[in-house]
């Protein structure tokens, strides 16, 4: 093996692009592993512990380019062919003519200037750099959709007290959803408007419940995301409140639904207690969370996030009000699936493994799993003692979130680029006790425009592995979609089952499927 540098002093190319460029080379056969990027803190440290760090590397400023790259000894002149290669991606970035190249600010004051209208601002930077941008925006009266991640703890408090102050909204740090005025941001999907508001600590769980209401027939008004941190008892829910008391006075939302994982004891109280202030039927999906305190305030509670959307749809239409917890299609059907399916297997084989690419879908399958009796591993686990020893490295039922940040650093968001999961896939099909592989395929703005496309070889490629043993590979998935995403809900949908994907129509249907067939082969 051999490792190939190339180094471009004082050259700066922009970073989505170079992930896209470092994906592409990545496909070639004699390349092993590569980076294509600029010479920042983060890329360095990526290099080094990749091993495609030298001494040249190590003395670069985020200023300089380079390429680094691991080839095979056997393909001639392999480092020069990359560095064509990329020459080439590079170039093609460039050839738009004036006329389609948009206007692009390099600095936020002259984004303003541009847009004197805006009343959002989008921030998506590294987070030391995020928060000063944030009090530049709330300054000039912007609301705020903060993407960015590693903004500290106290900086959240500041900008959220800060926005609170001034009647503005500050949607993060680490905010992937919203829906505002019908506008999706960041990732999200393509939903009817209609009189269902949605405030969500929660980026896929927010996602999940649009979706899900979309395809019942209802609509959303507002979709509020908070950032994963805002129900912590340090930041007090500020946003949580906030967006709670937007919807609360917005006349065209009707029926207004929660969705975080469970707040803290005394963010939930607090929380609750503004159910009593509004005469609005409130939808409270605190994922796992207090069933009866939720109750006791007049909210409904909510046994799934496809729960809470088939409830705000019932309140939407004045429709009766139940817990669903079955399948769209008839039992006996299902039935007759898993049994089709279960004679399939080897005696060995009874594990599932489950890899996600949205979080809460993953905590939502684990909590659904366990209720049902099954522990599960995880790098994100319900209990310490399923916490996987080597994340590289399943154990029995596994349950991977794929986006959590132990796998993302200096790397693009799995919903994004979904390479993470392809190359983990034939190493979960060579364990020869794994019965099943649960995937999200998650769509709409934001994502990967063909999620499907990107995983039918290598799901193919793993069945065919497992039956050349004598053996069986059950594949489930659920596409977290609406037909109007800008992926093609039903050609991503023919793509999977052509492959053999059974699909199932929620993520939590996904799971329930999952679990009556891990019974039948554990009998």
């Amino acid at each position: 093996m051999n490792l190939c540098v190339d180094i471009r002093k004082n050259t700066y190319y922009d970073s989505v692009a170079l992930m896209v460029i470092t994906k592409e080379i990545k496909k070639l056969p004699y390349v092993k592993e590569i980076i294509v990027g600029m010479g920042t803190d983060l890329n360095k440290e990526l290099a080094g512990n990749l091993k495609l760090s030298n001494a040249e590397v190590e003395g670069l400023t985020p200023n300089d380019f380079f390429i680094a790259a691991y080839v095979s000894e056997e393909e001639d002149a392999a480092g020069e062919k990359i560095i064509n290669r990329v020459n080439e991606l590079l170039n093609s970035k460039d050839e738009k003519s004036e006329a389609e190249q948009e206007y692009k600010p390099n600095t936020f004051n002259a984004a303003l200037k541009h847009m004197k209208d805006a009343n959002m601002a989008i921030i998506s930077l590294p987070g030391k750099y995020a928060a000063d941008e944030v009090r530049k925006a709330l300054k000039n009266g912007l609301n705020v959709m903060l993407f960015s991640d590693n903004v500290t703890l106290e900086e959240e408090i500041e900008l959220k007290k800060m926005g609170r102050d001034k009647g503005l909204l500050v949607m993060g740090p680490d905010c992937g959803t919203a829906i505002i005025n019908h506008v999706p941001l960041c990732f999200a999907n393509v939903v009817r408007k209609g009189d269902i508001g949605v405030v969500g600590a929660s980026g896929t769980g927010t996602q999940e419940v649009t979706v899900l209401i979309d395809k019942l027939g209802g609509g959303i008004s507002q979709a509020i995301g908070t950032g994963g941190r805002d129900l912590k008892s340090d930041v007090g829910g500020i946003m949580m409140i906030e967006g709670f008391k937007a919807l609360i006075e917005d006349s065209e939302t009707k029926v207004i639904v929660l969705i975080s994982k469970p707040p803290a004891p005394e963010v939930a109280k607090k929380i609750l207690e503004m159910v009593k202030s509004t005469d609005k039927p409130v939808v409270v999906d605190f994922i796992g969370g207090d069933r009866k305190a939720i109750e006791a305030t007049g909210a409904y509670a909510c046994i799934s996030l496809e729960d809470a959307a088939f409830k705000a749809v019932a309140l939407s239409k004045g429709t009766p009000v139940y817990d669903y917890s079955g399948f769209t299609q008839p039992e006996e059907e299902l039935d007759s699936l898993v049994e089709k399916e279960a004679v399939r297997f080897h005696k060995d084989q009874k594990y599932i493994r489950a890899l996600y690419t949205g979080g809460t879908l993953a905590d939502e399958a684990m909590k659904l799993l366990d209720k049902e009796g099954f522990d599960v591993y995880s790098n994100i686990p319900l209990k310490s003692k399923l916490r996987l020893k080597n994340i590289q490295k399943s154990e029995m039922n596994t349950c991977i979130d794929l986006g959590d940040d132990d796998f993302t650093i200096g790397k693009p968001h799995p919903m994004i680029d979904p390479m993470g999961r392809v190359d983990r896939l034939p190493k979960e099909a060579e364990d020869e006790e794994v019965a099943i592989i649960l995937m999200d395929f998650v769509i709409g703005y934001g994502s990967n425009i063909d999620p499907a496309g990107e995983m039918v070889p290598g799901i193919i490629a793993a069945k065919k592995n497992m039956e050349s043993k004598g053996k069986y590979l059950s594949v489930v998935g659920y596409i977290c979609g609406t037909e109007a995403d800008p992926q093609n809900y039903r050609e991503q949908k023919e793509k999977l089952e052509a492959a053999g994907v059974i699909l199932m129509p929620s993520n939590a249907q996904a799971v329930r499927y999952c679990a009556k067939l891990m019974k039948r082969l554990n009998k």
